[in-house]
């Protein structure tokens, strides 16, 4: 092995240190920094964002409509229940009826619809007017006395329990009949004496008597005033 002289020796640790140097230079143009400053230089580019689809409106369902024959049935079927409720009332709870005689004017006209109430339990008291039936006919009178009271027709006045009675809406004198009851008169048990507001040729209970509560058709609750053209 040859001695080197002192010479090439530093031309050799300079080469060396030379190479040394360079090396970090070579990796930094090739190595992995190069591509990131590559991508740092370039513009960010933000991914494309794709529209969002919009959900598919579902065609609203129209309401199947009901045939027509269902449809007047159920109207029949209504009108028909209307009918037999307004039958069953004015057959068993109310009734009414076309006033046709001038006996109870002014209260009741000649001509007035009269509706009264069936089921009257609580009895009747005077002043109360009344529906009963006289000679196939139905009339309406007025209740002027009740069981146990006593009934007298004094000189042109109307006399109960001894007592001349005040009817301010009484416009004519309360006489009595000459084939008509005989008075003072007792009322019976469950009877009532009853009279015309027009006292003049009224038929009344002057003519038949008292009347059995049984026998009365109800009490009047109103009158609806009806006229003709």
């Amino acid at each position: 092995m040859a001695l080197k002289t002192l010479g090439e020796l530093k031309q050799e640790f300079i080469l060396e240190n030379l190479s040394r140097r360079q090396l970090p230079e070579k990796q930094k143009t090739v190595g992995p920094d190069t591509g990131r400053r590559v991508l740092q230089q370039q513009p960010h580019q933000q991914p494309q964002q794709q529209p969002q689809q919009q959900p598919q409106q579902q065609p609203q369902q129209q309401p199947k409509q009901s045939p027509v024959w269902k449809d007047l049935l159920f109207l029949l079927v209504k009108a028909a229940s209307i009918t037999l409720t307004v039958i069953l009332l004015f057959t068993f709870l109310f009734g009414i009826v076309r006033y046709q005689e001038p006996s109870m004017e002014p209260a009741i006209m000649d001509g007035d619809l009269v509706l009264f109430y069936r089921c009257n339990r609580n009895g009747y008291l005077p002043q109360d007017v009344i529906v009963l039936e006289y000679g196939g006919q139905r009339q309406a009178r007025r209740v002027v006395a009740t069981a146990g009271d006593t009934v007298d027709i004094g000189e042109d006045s109307l006399i109960v329990n001894g007592a001349p009675q005040q009817e301010p809406e009484i416009y004519q004198k309360t006489q009595q009949y000459q084939d008509g009851v005989s008075f003072p008169m007792t009322v019976p048990e469950g009877q009532v004496f009853v009279l015309g507001d027009s006292r003049i040729g009224a038929t009344d209970s002057r003519i038949y008597g008292c009347v059995k509560i049984e026998d009365i058709l109800g009490k009047v609750m109103t009158v609806v005033r009806r006229r003709g053209i």
